[in-house]
């Protein structure tokens, strides 16, 4: 995934401008005492991980992208399924339909009399086109500041704020836009996203705070100033994916409860990279942690699922969740979801929730971690991956990823060279010992409650949608 993960502490931020600092992260949980004794349990899981698997696995899948929909990911899938299988699961391939989306292969953009450079990057399910006219200002591209603008023919300048990029881009649009560029509202690069595919959507393309403003004081100097706006290559459809699920049934019958715990990773990569860390360390690591647990006895059913098109909305996993029956949907009790867990120039393991509240997960983790480690590890809150559609439907769930990420996340430098295995064995064992110590035969537990269902739009990673 991920990623400059931020806490999503900092929604307003993101929804209404620029991140600011990462917010400070919550304390651990009341239930994680710092005297917790190791258990006998936690050594049966260590013991017997191996982190040469997770870093050989890792080298495998990152041959090559896996981006969503290509036969390259199509070839991960089988090679899971077949580790999978070497491990006595019977496997499950879940195949789904969703609407992709590839970048344009190219953008211009040039402004009559204006000497500085121009850097502008698309918006995700931008659309092709070549236009040429009046560059105007446009504000924020609301509704009441276009109430009575006359755009047709026009390329809307507009600044980033308040509302969507895909509200910026229609409301321009519906008053006759032939383009828009939307410039930032802060330093950096704007990486957006206008969240779903749109036959009213014209040419739109982000620029940086400095460019933008630089624009603006062209036209206001210099008005009427002509832009020309190209963009081509991009191209929507529907594409195929695929999760695979492998699953462990209760050890005995006689003992079984009715619970389920689901451990996840995706195994898509984004375009360009070999996505070493995003995320094939966390399906190689749900490969090995499935090889732990199937040699233990346990009374609980666990699922050990890797994604398929994370890196473009969450899509396997929400098609995965929307598929469970209710029964289903009331017994999982636990979604922990590995995403970013081994590069050696990232942060500290953070667990993150999509509330920022404690739950069932955070609190096996930080008590694991704590008998490990001597220290809970710390939560916060954070979306952005394959945890959200599981507490979207009310199921407690967490993300488990070092914060700050690299910055080489998402390109082509995600590479095996950049993997810590004390990162990967750090995480398998805080990991595996709390979900073998909440299925674990004769070990009597609390219900679980589960939360309310509420639904978050699923965003790309680091991409906006305002």
């Amino acid at each position: 995934m991920k990623k400059r993960i931020i806490p999503v502490a900092l929604a307003s931020a993101l929804l209404f401008g620029a991140v600011g600092a990462p917010a400070a992260l919550a304390k651990p949980a009341e239930s994680a005492s710092y005297k917790l004794p190791v258990k006998v349990s936690d050594h049966l899981v260590t013991k017997m991980i191996n982190v040469n698997n997770i870093y050989n696995t890792i080298a495998d899948l990152s041959k090559t992208p896996r981006v969503a929909g290509t036969e390259s990911e199509y070839k991960a899938v089988q090679y899971i399924k077949k580790k999978f299988e070497s491990y006595g699961f019977k496997t499950e391939i879940q195949e789904f339909k969703y609407i992709g989306y590839t970048p344009p292969t190219n953008i211009e953009l040039s402004v009559d009399g204006y000497d500085g450079t121009l850097a502008p990057k698309p918006f995700t399910f931008t659309v092709n086109g070549d236009v040429t006219g009046e560059l105007v200002l446009a504000g924020k591209g609301k509704k009441d500041e276009l109430q009575n603008a006359d755009l047709t023919g026009k390329i809307a300048l507009i600044q980033r704020g308040e509302i969507t990029f895909a509200e910026k881009v229609l409301n321009a649009a519906e008053k006759g836009a032939s383009g828009v560029i939307i410039y930032n509202n802060a330093d950096g690069d704007l990486n957006g996203t206008l969240g779903e595919a749109n036959d009213k959507y014209v040419p739109a393309v982000g620029l940086t705070k400095a460019e933008g403003e630089a624009l603006a004081a062209k036209v206001s100097a210099d008005a009427p100033v002509t832009a020309h706006l190209k963009v081509e290559g991009a191209v929507t459809g529907e594409n195929t994916s695929h999760n695979v699920i492998a699953t462990k049934k209760p050890t005995s019958k006689k003992k079984a409860n009715n619970e389920i715990i689901v451990l996840g990773a995706h195994h898509d990569s984004v375009s360009g990279a070999p996505g070493a860390n995003d995320d094939a360390s966390g399906t190689a690591m749900t490969l090995e942690l499935s090889r732990v647990l199937k040699k233990l006895p346990t009374d609980t059913e666990i699922r050990f699922i890797t994604f398929g098109a994370e890196e473009v909305g969450l899509v396997g996993s929400s098609h995965y969740v929307e598929n469970l029956s209710e029964d289903e949907k009331s017994r999982i009790i636990a979604n922990f979801n590995l995403d970013m867990v081994g590069s050696r120039d990232a942060g500290d393991l953070i667990l993150m929730t999509n509330d920022g509240q404690p739950n069932l997960v955070t609190e096996l983790a930080q008590a694991s971690s704590t008998r490990l480690n001597g220290a809970p590890t710390p939560y916060a809150q954070g979306g952005r991956s394959d945890h959200v559609p599981f507490a979207e439907a009310g199921i407690p769930a967490a993300l488990f990823i070092h914060n700050p990420s690299e910055p080489w996340y998402h390109t082509p430098d995600d590479s095996l060279d950049k993997i810590s295995k004390e990162k990967l064995q750090d995480v398998a064992e805080i990991v595996g010992a709390a979900i073998y110590d909440r299925a674990r035969i004769d070990v009597q537990w609390p219900k679980v409650k589960h939360g309310k269902k509420y639904k978050t739009p699923h965003l790309y990673h680091e991409q906006d949608i305002k």
